[in-house]
């Protein structure tokens, strides 16, 4: 594991446009099992989760950490509807849930046709309300099954109380955003090493379907000048013609996912394995 010092160092040599100047990693907190799925809320305080020990937690924009939610469905990627409600990405049963700030929990989706999902992985909700996700196959401890309920591993549509299949061919769909304006979505194949770049038609559905870059992704962010965020061993950052700009090393072995977070959206909120993370950005996200 790359140690603190050593990551600073490699930090400080390098010259990083979408990162404030002067700006050095926060830790925020550690110990946790292995934290996923970020999402912020309209006033920037952060949820993400510790999908292993059950937990979505809150960071808010004082900087107080607190559990938000215990027996959280083994939840994993986190987004926010248009409503202030978090879609959540409900595993332990394959489902994709809907849950109020007072814990309530509304089951959207617990199965594709005849089939119980794989196990929803990641979600992000248009400006319209069309909620996307990817239902890649990672076999759970906490499972009883051993084998998929179905063999596809897509990207399906909720809307309005019907899945809808879009794309199956990946080979382990995972990271998904889409642009604040509603007109595309990225979709990273973590298991081909791809990101793929859809247009959204007014329907929810897509169209013109193009690679975007040779790599995979565990969560995706996007900032205001349109540059795609990618996580794995730390963060990538590629502009909007699908060219790499910017690496930025984390101190850790996995970097699962990343939102933008605070009331200015200037601040990239990071989870790390046991740990999370901020980092102060001369770009903001989108609100």
């Amino acid at each position: 594991m790359i140690t603190f010092a050593v990551w600073f160092f490699l930090f400080s040599k390098a010259c990083f446009s979408q990162v404030s100047p002067g700006a050095e990693l926060q830790l925020v907190a550690d110990g946790f099992s292995f934290t996923e799925g970020p999402a912020v809320d309209k006033e920037g305080n952060v949820f993400f989760t510790d999908q292993p020990n059950n937990r979505i937690w809150k960071y808010d924009v004082d900087g107080n950490l607190s559990v938000f939610m215990e027996n959280a469905g083994r939840s994993n990627g986190l987004y926010f509807d248009s409503e202030g409600l978090l879609i959540a990405c409900a595993d332990e049963k394959y489902q994709l849930w809907r849950i109020d700030m007072d814990g309530n929990v509304e089951k959207l989706a617990v199965n594709y046709l005849d089939s119980l999902f794989n196990g929803p992985n990641d979600t992000w909700v248009s400006p319209s309300g069309l909620i996307y996700f990817t239902d890649p196959y990672y076999q759970r401890d906490y499972w009883t099954r051993t084998s998929p309920g179905m063999q596809s591993q897509a990207l399906y549509l909720y809307q309005d109380g019907t899945v809808t299949r879009l794309d199956d061919q990946f080979k382990r769909p995972n990271g998904i955003v889409g642009t604040p304006d509603g007109k595309f979505l990225y979709v990273a194949d973590i298991g081909d090493s791809k990101i793929y770049k859809y247009r959204i038609q007014s329907d929810g559905s897509l169209t013109d379907k193009q690679f975007f870059a040779p790599q995979g992704s565990d969560g995706m962010t996007i900032d205001e000048e349109g540059n795609l965020y990618l996580t794995g061993k730390g963060i990538d950052v590629y502009n909007p013609q699908g060219e790499k700009i910017t690496h930025i090393p984390v101190p850790s072995n996995w970097t699962a996912n990343i939102c933008f977070a605070g009331p200015n959206r200037d601040q990239l909120f990071i989870t790390a394995t046991d740990k999370v993370f901020t980092l102060k950005m001369a770009v903001k996200g989108t609100k």
